[in-house]
């Protein structure tokens, strides 16, 4: 019964973010703002109105592929997006340098989610192994509730994100309007575009949530 309440909620909740952001991003993509830049045009504004003028924008293969590279300090623009002058590129190209804003601001939630990285990332690599070793020899039951604990580090990592990533669509939002990137009529399909990228990560952190749950279910249950 746990698994309907858990795995199927989640599954329904990834699949409907997945359409509406291509929904939205579909129909915004073939709308161009009305002032005509480029999405590498609005990010290099921005980024000089800040004064980031070290951070470079380049563009990046595939479709919905853009992202911010704090290692490298780099705002990278998937090609639809780079070149084009559509509002969901605006959008998504304000919003990735808010992540850049962000990085110069030292903002807090940012630097915590980089310092959980190689944690999470090795949680969720050694979690499995050994939640699929508690399951199967039931007298280590020890390694199961390692497993949980090692995916817990990831779990928080999705949950750490999401303050991130509405932070950065607000200071994207801000920016377009301030500089005059969109019009007033433009302002409602920009925040569809912005909002409809944050539920992906609202559905991620939501399946995390519940697949941690069903496992501390099964442990106690087992116990």
């Amino acid at each position: 019964m746990i698994f309907f309440y858990t795995i199927i909620p989640a599954i329904l909740l990834s699949l409907y973010a997945q359409y509406k952001v291509r929904s939205a991003y579909s129909k915004y993509s073939r709308i161009a703002s009305s002032s005509h830049m480029t999405g590498a045009e609005v990010a290099r504004r921005i980024l000089d109105t800040n004064g980031l003028f070290d951070i470079r924008v380049e563009e990046v293969r595939g479709q919905l592929s853009d992202h911010y590279d704090p290692q490298a300090k780099v705002v990278r623009l998937s090609t639809d997006n780079y070149h084009g002058t559509s509002l969901a590129g605006t959008a998504i190209a304000a919003h990735e340098v808010g992540h850049a804003i962000q990085d110069s601001e030292g903002y807090a939630f940012l630097r915590f989610r980089h310092a959980l990285v190689p944690v999470a990332n090795f949680g969720s690599k050694a979690a499995f192994p050994l939640i699929l070793a508690g399951l199967i020899f039931s007298q280590f039951q020890s390694l199961l509730l390692l497993g949980i604990v090692f995916f817990s580090a990831a779990v928080l990592f999705q949950i750490i994100t999401l303050p991130v990533e509405f932070n950065a669509s607000s200071r994207a939002m801000q920016l377009v309007v301030a500089q005059g990137f969109i019009r007033n009529e433009e302002e409602r399909g920009t925040r569809k575009v912005l909002d409809a990228a944050a539920l992906t990560y609202v559905a991620a952190a939501a399946a995390a949530v519940l697949e941690l749950v069903r496992l501390i279910y099964i442990y106690r249950s087992s116990n």
